[in-house]
């Protein structure tokens, strides 16, 4: 039976047939679909975990303990999973471990363009990269056979175009595997110093046999054309475009190992040709190979560069010299700049925010969008978690005076995964900063995952909810105060309070995501056209069920949830219910 299936769908199939039995990750775009599709399979436990680190060593975990396992993250995320990764490929496996990395070329929605084939050639742990969603089922279930076979922890890299694009999957049963049993082996598992130096002997050893995999290895691939012109080494989605835009004027070695990266074949390969382009998103990874072998007959990054997608348009253009017929529409399509929502819990929040004019150390979330006009109210931007250890940094460095006018935003979710260390590190070194957490009850940017605060586990069962504001207490915050941010007069007035103690201290902005489907809004509020005095007032919100018509305010009762902050700000008592 063959399915239309996205490449996380795919993958997650793979996982169900591969036998896994532990799923952890932690969502992030474009990754998320991986684990919402594999806890529809009863037969695995899937969760989703505070963050990627702890993710990643619950996966850990479960292969000591001898079961297949996986844990699935974006780019960045495998940043935060660094520690525990590294050190796994010292330790190897018992049952089959695959981790999931899906960059995201392009920044569709990301902070960075981060090319994670560096992580797996540091870690020296082995790396495969499909091009479609049926290598992605298929590369998944091969990366726990050779898990199991070369003990070691294996990457399977994507990237947006192969997670979220589709394409026909060959459906397999599921093939049960047996707990491997447990034994105590402290020289294997154990990494303090006396311990890790053997296991560096063994992860060098195992990294020439993954080598010498990589020469034989099925997932890599020579596709000769009997009319080729030039040849082309490629992998992932960039091998989608080659296909399409070179046609049979190209040969392509197709590389599905993209760690380690073969030498015979590379340079058997290139030696066919005069010519022979490397194609590859963001860096030169591949290139940079083929020059270390002694293959020079290559052009890549001087025609593609290091930033942003490849394309079949680009690559006909770049290698060819010709443009790809497109079809143009007779009417442009228009420009749907990312916005707050209209009801959105953090606009009232950040228009007292920018109102007050504090310096605002920002986080990863959809308030980030909190920086973008009319509200502008955002500073920073850096990491999941930063915005309160740089406030506290930045307030190191300023002094009391700076403390009375700057402040940290985080959501409740990016609180739980990173935040809460940058709290205790404010409460136990002291500087009287304000924290304002975001409370939207869900894991809003990511498409309304379930968090440690939610009180709802992956698959929607009730699950203990943690207690901001208990929490706060017991990192050290005396000073815990929560606010509706639909109120703005109380909001300012908080923002104002606490920003004047001399203490740490932590507001609590609550309100559910206007999105989810149990928040029950009001009915939409109108404007009275002879009471607008065409102030702009409401507009300073820049919410998108308000605009300006004829010169007067005018609300789209198909976007407006009635939540009143625009009626709040019009002094003119235009706006009605």
């Amino acid at each position: 039976m063959k399915k239309l299936m996205l490449g996380n769908e795919a993958f997650a199939r793979g996982l169900y047939e591969a036998g896994c039995r532990v799923v952890s990750s932690y969502p992030g775009t474009p990754s998320t679909e991986i684990t919402e599709s594999a806890a529809k399979y009863d037969e695995m436990y899937a969760e989703w975990a505070p963050n990627e680190k702890v993710a990643m060593e619950t996966a850990i975990g479960a292969s000591i303990a001898g079961a297949r396992s996986f844990c699935g993250m974006k780019h960045v995320g495998l940043n935060v999973a660094a520690d525990p990764l590294y050190t796994a490929a010292y330790t190897g496996v018992t049952g089959g471990m695959v981790i999931a990395v899906a960059d995201d070329p392009g920044m569709h929605s990301s902070q960075n363009e981060q090319d994670s084939r560096h992580h797996a050639i540091a870690s020296k742990v082995l790396m495969l990269e499909p091009s479609d969603s049926s290598e992605c089922k298929e590369f998944t279930k091969t990366a726990f056979d050779l898990s199991e076979k070369f003990d070691t922890p294996v990457i399977v890299r994507l990237s947006t175009r192969v997670s979220h694009s589709q394409s026909s999957v060959e459906l397999c049963d599921r093939q049960e595997r047996e707990l491997i049993e447990y034994k105590k082996n402290p020289q294997k598992y154990v990494m303090m110093p006396a311990f890790a130096k053997g296991r560096h002997v063994v992860v060098e050893e195992r990294l020439e046999k993954l080598r010498e995999y990589a020469e034989v290895s099925p997932l890599n691939r020579v596709e000769i054309s009997q009319t080729a012109e030039f040849g082309v080494i490629t992998s992932g989605i960039s091998y989608q475009y080659a296909k399409e835009a070179l046609g049979e004027r190209a040969s392509i070695l197709k590389l599905g190992t993209v760690n380690p990266l073969p030498v015979k074949l590379i340079q058997n390969f290139a030696s066919k040709y005069e010519k022979v382009y490397i194609i590859e998103e963001l860096d030169d990874i591949i290139e940079t190979h083929c020059r270390k072998i002694g293959v020079n007959n290559i052009i890549g990054k001087e025609l593609f560069g290091y930033i942003g997608e490849i394309s079949q348009a680009i690559v006909a253009e770049k290698i060819l010299g010709v443009t790809i017929d497109t079809t143009s529409f007779t009417e442009n399509v228009p420009n749907r700049p990312p916005v707050m929502c209209a009801g959105c819990p953090h606009r009232g929040l950040f228009y007292c925010l920018s109102k007050l004019g504090v310096m605002v150390s920002g986080d990863i979330g959809c308030y980030t969008l909190g920086a973008a006009a009319p509200l502008c109210a955002m500073d920073t931007t850096i990491c999941m978690g930063a915005s309160i250890s740089a406030l506290h940094g930045f307030n190191k460095a300023r002094g009391a005076e700076a403390e009375k006018h700057s402040v940290a935003v985080i959501g409740d979710s990016t609180f739980m995964h990173s935040g809460m260390t940058g709290l205790v590190n404010i409460a136990y070194n002291a500087t009287n900063s304000t924290v304002i957490i975001l409370d939207n009850s869900i894991t809003g940017m990511t498409g309304h995952q379930q968090n440690p605060t939610t009180g709802k586990n992956l698959k929607g069962d009730p699950a203990a909810a943690v207690n901001l504001e208990e929490l706060c207490h017991a990192i050290g915050i005396k000073r815990v105060r929560v606010v509706d941010p639909y109120c703005l007069a109380e909001t300012e007035k908080a923002i104002r309070e606490e920003l004047e103690i001399a203490e740490p201290s932590v507001i609590i902005s609550r309100r559910p995501c206007a999105l989810l489907k149990y928040v029950k809004h009001k009915p939409a509020l109108k404007t009275n056209a002879d009471k607008c005095r065409s102030c702009k007032m409401c507009m300073k919100l820049g919410c998108p069920a308000i605009s300006m018509k004829n010169g007067k305010a005018v609300i789209d009762h198909t976007q407006c949830v009635g939540c009143g902050i625009c009626r709040e700000m019009c002094k003119f008592d235009a706006i009605t219910e």
